[in-house]
């Protein structure tokens, strides 16, 4: 996979803005990817240097289409802690 098919968007949220403060913010990932390749996808893309990373799997939903129920697909997520000091510029002003 390459690097830059890890990172699907950023998660702009409520919850994640009040992480930005902490050095900590949130991607929606590939399924497939792993730990090491979100920390080398986040560190070029961004020029930032990546501490931590930890992965999380959102399960699915129920929706109702009309008469039926439906699930959603479930999807992947990622919250990346920064060394302190770097920061990732596209979050800026939100």
């Amino acid at each position: 996979m390459h690097l830059y098919e890890v990172l699907r968007r950023p998660l702009i949220t409520e919850k994640n803005t009040m992480l930005q403060a902490q050095g900590k913010y949130a991607f929606e990932i590939a399924r497939e990817s792993n730990k090491q390749q979100i920390k080398q996808a986040v560190e070029k893309a961004f020029k930032v240097k990546v501490l931590a990373v930890n992965v999380m799997t959102v399960p699915g939903k129920t929706r109702r289409v009309g008469r039926q129920q439906v699930l959603t697909q479930s999807w992947k997520k990622a919250i990346v802690t920064l060394k302190p000091g770097d920061k990732i510029e596209f979050f800026e002003g939100v």
